[in-house]
């Protein structure tokens, strides 16, 4: 039986989303839902483990966004902490470039 998890976004994931136009927000959010409803923590071409950094554990790839998120296997909740934008080698959150 495929386990269903619930997607929940913090306040300053929601914020960086509203950032993007809408055609860029919908493409974002249909492939949260797509990816990460079911087996998020499955590591995939677009799905991977992140190394220890102070972000997330986990990062969906859409390119040329990245969805930076968190699993909690036991409530089966996935936490989208922030959503950003990668240009040429550089992240982008908020308007602020992060490095990880």
């Amino acid at each position: 039986m495929v386990k269903s998890f619930t997607i929940k976004f913090t306040k300053p994931a929601y914020r960086h989303l509203e950032a993007f136009r809408r055609f860029d927000r919908n493409r974002i959010l249909d492939e949260i839902k797509e990816q990460l409803t079911h087996n998020p923590d499955e590591e995939t071409r677009n799905k991977k483990l992140l190394r220890d950094n102070p972000l997330a554990d986990w990062e969906l790839r859409i390119h040329p966004f990245r969805v930076f998120y968190d699993i909690d296997q036991v409530s089966q909740r996935v936490r989208i902490l922030a959503v950003g934008v990668k240009k040429r080698e550089k992240l982008f959150i908020g308007g602020e470039e992060i490095v990880l």
